[in-house]
């Protein structure tokens, strides 16, 4: 009989040996994820910057400061740390018998004579992890544990990313704001232009009312941009925790980027992309959670046993005391919640492969957002070489048509016309050299950059 325990225990151990199987990664192609991507294997990336390297503002730096120390999402990540730290540590502690004491005493008489009776117990139980079913919890606890650690980094990233562009958003507005400043000064001089030469015959009121008209258009786009500006203070202040309030920062010709980047190569995605470890580790989580739902059709094994001191022997006079030990094992085969296993199983399975296609396409989706910000970092480097060259050659042109305006050379509308183009074209300048500084940015993050 024994050998026959023994050999069906063994038979249960070698079908059981799959519960213990550790998490691989599966097959994963990087292969094109970068488009245009140089001949060579440089794996040398801006990622690897330290933020406070990659941004030199001490006012940004400052604000990125007290966004990690006081952002409510970032905090969040934090306390789940602890959480899945405390998890594993509960995983890890299943390993270890469950120990109970009792303690019982009392006082009788009878027939004039007194006992008093103690009981002093102990008992222990122990699951033999026979099967895998704590162990792969323990790795899957591990898994989220350090899953939560990459949740709470792709936080931070993301985070940083958030402050710099939001810093530099205000940046560019106060740049659009002195532009439109120094425009509403130039066509304040326009209209007292056209009004003298109105006086003398050489122009209209037609002509002062177009400029004046010009002008209210400006104060009233000044508005907006200070709005703007509001907006975004409320939005930052918002993102580091504190009330809205005026942001201090610099200016958008201090703002230094290098002109060349370096991105890597793909393969450094799943190493550096904190949110692709996340959800490399979420999959890792799903396929221990598979094992342990396997480990559910095979038995469970427990050790219990008790032990005690008593001073009862049976008797109304007291005597010396006993000790008394129980030991049993058992094994407990579950019966009728096969189908609740099946189900369980299938679950699991399925909450695996919804977890592999998840990783998958946050490796597509990484690639995507290195390949949309490297497009506009390059697509905006040349579009400020071309708009430099633009708004250069429009101040020469308003200048000009100035001077013939004031020899009844040309009309007031090619005045008001070329000072609007060059607005216009002042705007752009400032918009792209913000689109550039964004795409640095974002391409810093889209490689996985800000962990440091």
């Amino acid at each position: 009989m024994k050998n026959i325990v023994l050999i069906i225990l063994s038979l249960l151990m070698l079908t059981g040996c799959g519960t213990y199987s550790r998490y691989t990664r599966p097959e994963v192609s990087t292969e094109g994820l970068y488009r245009d991507l140089p001949a060579g294997n440089d794996t040398s990336t801006i990622a690897s910057l330290p933020w406070r390297e990659m941004f030199a503002d001490t006012c940004l730096r400052s604000l990125i400061e007290e966004g990690l120390k006081a952002n409510a999402d970032l905090n969040v990540a934090r306390l789940r740390v602890e959480a899945a730290e405390a998890s594993l540590g509960a995983a890890t502690l299943a390993y270890l018998p469950s120990v109970g004491l009792t303690a019982e005493g009392g006082v009788s008489r009878y027939d004039g004579n007194t006992a008093k009776t103690y009981n002093l117990g102990g008992g222990a139980s122990w699951e033999l992890d026979i099967f895998g079913k704590m162990t792969a919890a323990k790795r899957g606890a591990a898994a989220a544990l350090q899953g939560s650690r990459d949740y709470k980094q792709a936080v931070q990233t993301r985070l940083i990313a958030t402050i710099a562009i939001g810093y530099y958003t205000l940046v560019m507005l106060d740049t659009q704001l002195e532009i439109n400043g120094r425009t509403l000064d130039n066509w304040h001089n326009t209209v007292k232009t056209l009004e003298a030469l109105k006086k003398v015959g050489m122009s209209n009121e037609a002509g002062v009312l177009q400029a004046k008209s010009s002008v209210m258009e400006l104060e009233a786009s000044r508005l907006t941009i200070l709005k703007s500006i509001s907006e975004t203070e409320n939005a930052l202040s918002s993102v580091i925790a504190m009330p809205s309030q005026t942001i201090r920062r610099g200016t958008l010709e201090d703002a230094y980027f290098p002109d060349t980047i370096s991105i890597g190569v793909p393969l450094q995605l799943l190493s550096n992309r904190p949110d692709v470890r996340n959800a490399e580790m979420n999959l890792a989580q799903a396929f221990y959670a598979t094992n342990v739902a396997r480990a559910a059709f095979y038995p469970s094994i427990t050790l219990s046993g008790t032990l005690g001191w008593t001073n009862n022997g049976g008797g109304i006079v007291t005597n010396p005391g006993q000790w008394l030990l129980n030991a049993i094992g058992s094994l407990t085969q579950p019966l009728f919640n096969r189908g609740t296993n099946i189900a369980n199983l299938k679950i699991a399975k399925t909450q695996q492969e919804e977890a592999r296609l998840l990783f998958q396409q946050s490796l597509l989706d990484a690639g995507k957002e290195v390949n949309d910000a490297l497009t506009t970092w390059q697509t905006a480097k040349s579009q400020i070489e071309i708009s430099a060259r633009q708004v250069e050659t429009l101040n020469e042109a308003v200048r000009k048509t100035q001077l013939l305006m004031r020899h009844s050379d040309t009309t007031y509308l090619e005045v008001l016309t070329a000072q609007q183009t060059l607005l216009d074209a002042e705007m752009d300048l400032a918009q792209r050299r913000f689109d550039r500084i964004q795409a640095v940015i974002n391409l810093y993050h889209a490689l996985g950059g800000g962990i440091n």
